[in-house]
């Protein structure tokens, strides 16, 4: 009968052990999920959340239950501002 070697229980124990840590560190709260909306020529209260006259009753119930940003900058060309969320 073949006995098993001490250094293959060792191999065979420390992945024993690393499956258990990757497996509950999977166990976190799951991360939240992100809709990041850019409009070209849509101005600051053009709707209906930030008080504009459009009716737009989908990205209000979207405001209401998520984040709004009010304080933010804009570039006369929309180019430098996609570029600066592409890259980061």
């Amino acid at each position: 009968m073949k006995t098993i070697e001490p250094l293959t229980l060792k191999y065979l124990a420390l992945s024993l052990l690393c499956s258990a840590l990757a497996l509950s560190a999977g166990a976190q709260a799951p991360r939240p999920n992100i809709v990041f909306i850019m409009v070209d020529d849509m101005g600051y209260s053009d709707i209906g959340c930030y008080g504009g006259e459009i009716e737009t009753p989908h990205v209000d119930s979207l405001a209401e239950s998520g984040l709004r940003f009010t304080n933010f900058r804009v570039t006369p060309m929309c180019v430098v501002s996609r570029a600066s969320i592409l890259s980061g």
